[in-house]
């Protein structure tokens, strides 16, 4: 289900991005819309994105998720609406790929885990979702493809 995870350090990233709260039962709800917000500030300001889009999440999700809905781009994007600019610097993360539907993504999360645990690496407590490969290459969700990065504690 998950490659087997390595650690590689990341190259420092400018993104546009807006800051979501959501219950389990409406995560799939806010992501479709929260990531054409950005797409429209980005359209709007003549930036392309120079890859695939991607979820900050500040934590580990319990009742509610904390994330950022992220575009990676090579300008400064202005504020507008909830669409802000940060830069991501480069990190030392611990890195895997799921192949598969967004359906098991929980289930690829924790055969992530559970390899983590016996690796003994110290992680953080954010992570990074990539959507590299999504229903926008078709409908075989057995080809898409979700990396998964957490960053490694100093």
């Amino acid at each position: 289900m998950i490659e087997t995870p390595q650690v590689i350090t990341t190259t420092a990233q400018k993104t546009a991005f807006i800051p979501v709260t959501a219950t389990w039962d409406e995560i799939q709800e806010v992501m479709g819309p929260g990531l054409g917000e950005v797409q429209s500030a980005l359209a709007n300001q003549g930036i392309a994105p120079i890859g695939p889009w991607f979820a900050h999440h500040k934590r580990r999700p319990i009742e509610s998720f904390d994330f950022e809905i992220c575009v990676p781009v090579a300008a400064h994007v202005s504020p507008v609406g909830r669409v802000k600019s940060k830069d991501i610097p480069a990190l030392k993360v611990v890195t895997t790929v799921y192949h598969g539907g967004y359906e098991n993504l929980g289930k690829a999360w924790g055969e992530f885990h559970a390899w983590l645990e016996k690796s003994g690496l110290s992680i953080a407590e954010d992570f990074y979702e990539c959507y590299v490969v999504g229903p926008e290459s078709g409908p075989d969700s057995s080809q898409y493809r979700t990396q998964f990065s957490i960053p490694l504690k100093n």
